[in-house]
C-alpha cells in the first residue's frame, strides 16, 4: 500500500516536454511511479486525489535567494510562506557573495546586512548546516558559500585586493564548504566589501570548484553601460577556473542601456560555445538591493524598504520624501543609510527577453528580512506562470517550468542522486516526491510594491519531500525540507 495516487493530472514533468495526463504514485519521500491516466488503481494507495483540471509539477526550485538565516526561522502552520505559498520546494542561498557562514561577527557591513546584522555566528559551513537540518527548514536547502564573506572574515581592509596567504585561505574555506555540501561558491564584486577583489583573486579564491565541478554564481561588477567587460570578466574567472558558471540576475539598469539585452544575450550564446554558462532571472522590471546613492541618479523612482536611521521612511517613495524635504535624492539616500531599496530602472523588454532565453533560470533573489520587501519574494514564480507565459505566450506553461525544475536542478546538480539524497527537478520514478498541483487558469502573483507580502493564487497543494507542506497558499507542515549536499 502506497501513501498517495494523484491521478488524472496533467502532468508537466519538468524536462521541457509536452504535457500528458496521468497518475502519479508516492511513497515516503519519492515518486514510485508515473503512469497514463487511469492506470493505476485507487486501492493502491492511502490517499487518493483527484486532480482533474490542475497541472502537476516539480516543485519549483529557487535558484537565487537570501534565504540563509530565513530557512532558520519557525514557521506557524495556517500561515502564508513567502516560498511554499508559491510552489517553491527548493531554494538556493548564499548568492550575490553573502552567505551566512564561515563567519562570527555582530557588526557586519552592508550588504551582508540583508540576512541580519546579528545572524552571524557560525564558525564553520559545515556548523550551519548542521544546524539547519536539525531545526528541519520548511524547504529544502541547497547553499553556497559567499565570497564578500570570505573576504570579511579574512581582509581587515576590505578596501584592498586580497593577498595570496588571504586568498589561500579563503581558498581553503572554499574546499571545506564544499566537503561540507556547499553546492558552489557566490561572488559579488559589484559591493563595495568586495569591489577591490580583482579578477586574479575570484579566480585563485575559486579554485576548488574545478574537482567538484561545483558551479560560481556571479552578481556581475557592472550592470549598466560597462556591463559587457563585467560579462567578459565572468567569463574569464570561469574558464580559468574550469567550472561552471551562472550569471546571476542578468539585466541592465539605466535608461541609457535600456535594449542592449540583444547585445548581452549574444555575448553569453558566444560563451557558451565553449564553456558551461546560464543565467538567472527575476520577472521584474525593478531590482533591489542595499540602498546606493550610485543607483539613485539612474532610477525613475526608488522605493525605501528599510532604514536604520529613520524606520517610517520603508515603503515610501525616495524621490517623493526627497522633493517634500527640498532635498536631493541622493543627500536623502545618505541620510537613511544602511538602508535598502526597490529602483526602477530596468525596461520590460530587456527583462522579457531575458527570461525568455533558453539559458535563463528562474529566481526570485527577494530579501525576507526587508520590512517591506520587493514583491519578486513573494510573486516570482506564479508571475511567471500567470502573467508570462498564459497572458503573454513568451513561451509554453512546459517550457516556464521546465526553467524553473529539470533546467535548474541540472545546472546546480540537483538532479544527482546520492546514497541518502534523491534526484529533483522531474517528475519520474525514483525522483523526490517535491510536487505542487496548480491551477493552469487561475495561478498568478497578486504581491504588488505597494502590498509586497501578498500570497499568490492559483497554488493549491504543494507536497515537499511527500509531505503536504501548503494548501492553497497556507502552510501545513513547515519542517517538510531537507538540507541538501552537492553530490
Amino acid at each position: 500500500m502506497h501513501d498517495l495516487l494523484i491521478r488524472n493530472a496533467r502532468v508537466i514533468d519538468g524536462t521541457g516536454g509536452a504535457s500528458r495526463h496521468g497518475d502519479v504514485l508516492v511513497d515516503g519521500d519519492h515518486i514510485d511511479a508515473v503512469r497514463p491516466a487511469g492506470a493505476l488503481a485507487a486501492s493502491e494507495a492511502r490517499e487518493v486525489l483527484d486532480a482533474d483540471g490542475l497541472v502537476l509539477a516539480p516543485g519549483f526550485i529557487d535558484v537565487h535567494t537570501h534565504d540563509d538565516a530565513f530557512l532558520l526561522h519557525n514557521v506557524v502552520p495556517g500561515s502564508a510562506h513567502p516560498k511554499l505559498s508559491q510552489g517553491v520546494t527548493t531554494v538556493v542561498t548564499g548568492n550575490c557573495g553573502v552567505s551566512l557562514a564561515p563567519l562570527q561577527s555582530r557588526d557586519v557591513p552592508a550588504p551582508l546586512d540583508i540576512l541580519g546584522p546579528e545572524a552571524f555566528r557560525f564558525a564553520s559551513f559545515s556548523d550551519y548546516l548542521r544546524e539547519l537540518a536539525a531545526h528541519r527548514p520548511a524547504c529544502n536547502a541547497a547553499s553556497l558559500i559567499g565570497h564578500t564573506t570570505l573576504r570579511v572574515k579574512h581582509l581587515a581592509d576590505t578596501t584592498k585586493e586580497a593577498t595570496q596567504e588571504q586568498c589561500e585561505g579563503m581558498a581553503r574555506d572554499v574546499q571545506a564548504a564544499l566537503d561540507a555540501g556547499a553546492f558552489g561558491l557566490s561572488t559579488g564584486v559589484y559591493y563595495p566589501p568586495a569591489r577591490a577583489a580583482t579578477t586574479r583573486e575570484m579566480i585563485a579564491v575559486a579554485r576548488p570548484l574545478k574537482a567538484a565541478q561545483a558551479p560560481i554564481t556571479m552578481h556581475l561588477r557592472d550592470e549598466t553601460g560597462a556591463i559587457d567587460d563585467a560579462l567578459r570578466e565572468a567569463f574569464e574567472v570561469g574558464r580559468a577556473v574550469g567550472c561552471p558558471l551562472v550569471i546571476s540576475h542578468h539585466k541592465l539598469l539605466g535608461r541609457a542601456n535600456h535594449g542592449r539585452s540583444v547585445q548581452t544575450l549574444s555575448l553569453v550564446e558566444e560563451a557558451a560555445r565553449s564553456m558551461r554558462v546560464c543565467m538567472d532571472c527575476y520577472p521584474y522590471a525593478a531590482s533591489s538591493t542595499m540602498l546606493l546613492p550610485e543607483r539613485v541618479a539612474i532610477s525613475q523612482d526608488v522605493r525605501i524598504t528599510w532604514s536604520r536611521a529613520e524606520p517610517q521612511a520603508a515603503g515610501h517613495s525616495l524621490m517623493t520624501l526627497a522633493a517634500e524635504r527640498g532635498m536631493h535624492p541622493v543627500d536623502l539616500a545618505r541620510q537613511l543609510m544602511p538602508a535598502g531599496a526597490v529602483y526602477f530602472a530596468m525596461d520590460e523588454q530587456d527583462v522579457s527577453r531575458i527570461l525568455a532565453h533558453p539559458l535563463t533560470l528562474v529566481g526570485s533573489d527577494g530579501l525576507a528580512h526587508d520590512q517591506t520587501p520587493h514583491p519578486r519574494l513573494w510573486g516570482s514564480f506564479p508571475r511567471v506562470l500567470g502573467r508570462y507565459s498564459r497572458e503573454q505566450a513568451l513561451f509554453s506553461l512546459e517550457t516556464a517550468i521546465h526553467k524553473m525544475t529539470g533546467l535548474s536542478a541540472r545546472r546546480f546538480g540537483l538532479d544527482r542522486a546520492g546514497p541518502q539524497q534523491r534526484p529533483r527537478g522531474r517528475i519520474a520514478a525514483g525522483f523526490a516526491a517535491d510536487l505542487v498541483l496548480l491551477n493552469p487558469a487561475t495561478v498568478n502573483d497578486r504581491a504588488t510594491y505597494e502590498a509586497p507580502t501578498t500570497p499568490s493564487i492559483g497554488i493549491e497543494r504543494v507536497y515537499v519531500n511527500g509531505h503536504l507542506a501548503a494548501v492553497n497558499g497556507q502552510t501545513v507542515d513547515g519542517k517538510a525540507g531537507r538540507v541538501l549536499r552537492r553530490i
